[in-house]
């Protein structure tokens, strides 16, 4: 355990801000793998200056199991932190504070701590490891790390990503997509409102109409009890527009998201929307307003994670995790359901509590990261046996 918690505290001294490169952290791993005889390769970003890694420990053989975490951490910019966000602290009372303890660092740390035993174990079967980069904006660079891993590595490996979940195996997440809507009205005296076209005045009828569509879809039916929010979910995070209180406002402009449970899609869910947009433009035209209404997207999908196709990994999971483990389903986005969209078997299962991630003073707890330790452990002795997986 000792290792485990000087290597995150290794980690967590990189600042790996999302908006800042990964590089440093990235060639700490590459050297720390590289001193027990693994060697890693760099998926780069197209900008070059943040990298995916990629390793194997282990034989180049069918099977085996990819162990996934994202290095990105989320900004603490304007969180009253009580120490270094970016210097591990020990509290004294049982957890690890500082940015990335819980999500996701935490994760890597315990997986590369493992690595001395599982260099030296007769391995049957490989462990492979996955570190991605810009997951906090939009699971951005999962892709190109799953595309080179699935053609250059293995299209029958299992896939356990180490998202905090309180080492509970979940088996399903909602997708996610971000957006941002522009609405371009025309200005005139508020004393004239029979000139002008209000641009937050449509604008809050779209919100609306955002809102009474997650309504909706609950009055559908389109209900799955496993989430804790049990329907698709859609909600308005920022908005901004007009100039003063006595001038008609000639434009808003407000970002929201779309959190799809697995059984919906984005496309269908949106089209709502696209839809009243029109219905709404043309309703103004009739009457002489002008309004034009803009969506663009600010991340390709990140593709939910269905409860579907991962007996295999999941039966690897749950016989080495305490007996009372169950399945779950969870809200947040990760890279699960683009690594099942390639057609490995996948779910999620990682120390920590998602209720410390992103949080001022994030931390994780000492026993969560033994408890992870303890399964990676076990993990590695069934591997060391050829009928464990595949």
């Amino acid at each position: 355990m000792p290792h485990a918690i000087t290597v995150l505290e290794q980690l967590v001294a990189f600042d790996t801000t999302s908006s800042e490169s990964n590089l440093a952290l990235i060639e700490y791993v590459e050297g720390y793998l590289a001193e027990l005889g693994v060697s890693a390769e760099r998926v780069m970003s197209p900008c070059g200056t943040k990298a995916n890694l990629i390793a194997r420990v282990g034989p180049d053989a069918p099977g085996g199991v990819m162990l996934s975490g994202h290095t990105d951490v989320v900004p603490v910019a304007g969180q009253p932190w009580s120490s270094d966000p970016f210097t591990l602290r020990d509290g004294g009372d049982g957890r690890l504070y500082g940015r990335g303890t819980c999500d996701m660092k935490g994760f890597i740390a315990c997986v590369l701590a493992m690595v001395p035993k599982w260099v030296e174990a007769p391995l049957q079967q490989p462990i492979y490891l996955g570190f991605s980069y810009d997951e906090e904006i939009g699971c951005v660079g999962a892709p190109s790390l799953i595309k080179r891993f699935y053609e250059h590595y293995s299209t029958t490996a299992h896939v356990i990503v180490g998202e905090p979940t309180s080492m509970q195996p979940v088996v399903a997440q909602k997708g996610a997509t971000n957006l941002r809507t522009t609405v371009i009205g025309r200005e005139a005296h508020s004393s004239q409102v029979n000139q002008g076209t209000s641009a937050i005045h449509v604008a809050a009828r779209l919100v609306t109409f955002i809102e009474d569509t997650m309504a909706a879809l609950v009055e559908e039916g389109r209900v799955d009890e496993a989430f804790n929010v049990p329907h698709t979910s859609l909600h308005v995070g920022k908005i901004n527009g007009g100039t003063a209180i006595n001038i008609m406002a000639r434009e808003c402009q407000f970002e929201w998201e779309i959190r799809h449970l697995p059984t919906d899609t984005f496309d269908e869910i949106y089209a709502r929307f696209k839809a009243y947009c029109e219905q709404l433009s043309v309703e103004l035209q009739a009457k002489g307003k002008h309004v034009d209404i803009t969506t663009e997207p600010l991340n390709v999908t990140v593709p939910g994670l269905a409860d579907r196709d991962n007996d295999q990994v999941l039966r690897l999971a749950k016989d080495h995790l305490p007996a009372a483990c169950c399945n779950h389903a969870v809200a947040y986005a990760t890279e699960a359901g683009q690594f099942q969209g390639q057609g490995l078997q996948t779910i999620i299962l990682g120390p920590g509590s998602i209720a410390q991630a992103h949080q001022p003073d994030e931390y994780i707890d000492i026993e969560q990261l033994k408890a992870c330790e303890d399964f990676l452990a076990k993990m590695g002795k069934a591997l060391e046996k050829h009928a464990c997986v595949g």
